[in-house]
């Protein structure tokens, strides 16, 4: 966060979907506890949601299933989030990834996201504190 100090960012979220849209070799990475809560929130079986939502990415870590057009399978008609009271961490901390950081991502990431730039200021402290 340091290439970003003394930069104002702001953000709120609008709930236009654009964040639930992958690009390239993009995952949800989702722990198995953030997958129970989905399941309990679906009321479906741990198969089904395995089998129906889920991929495993790598040796050990899972991510959401995308359609193959690059939306989460979660992302419904209308661009709202299926799972939104649930949604992975992945998902909750966007505005705080590492890789949108720099001043310069920042400004590329509000050409795709109206939400950034936006709404009150989010603070430096707020910033660390997510990264942890």
């Amino acid at each position: 966060m340091s290439s970003s100090r003394g930069s104002e960012r702001r953000f709120a979220c609008t709930g236009c979907g654009k964040c639930c849209t992958g690009r390239g070799s993009y995952v949800i990475e989702v722990s198995r506890r953030e997958q129970r809560r989905i399941q309990r929130f679906l009321g479906i079986s741990w198969d089904w949601l395995r089998r129906r939502y889920m991929f495993r990415f790598d040796d050990e870590r899972d991510s959401v299933r995308m359609h193959a057009n690059g939306d989460c399978v979660f992302l419904e008609e209308g661009r709202r989030c299926r799972i939104y009271a649930v949604r992975p961490a992945q998902c909750r901390t966007y505005r705080f990834w590492p890789e949108l950081e720099t001043r310069e991502a920042w400004r590329a990431e509000a050409r795709r996201c109206e939400g950034i730039g936006t709404g009150p200021v989010i603070p430096l402290t707020r910033w660390e504190r997510a990264r942890k």
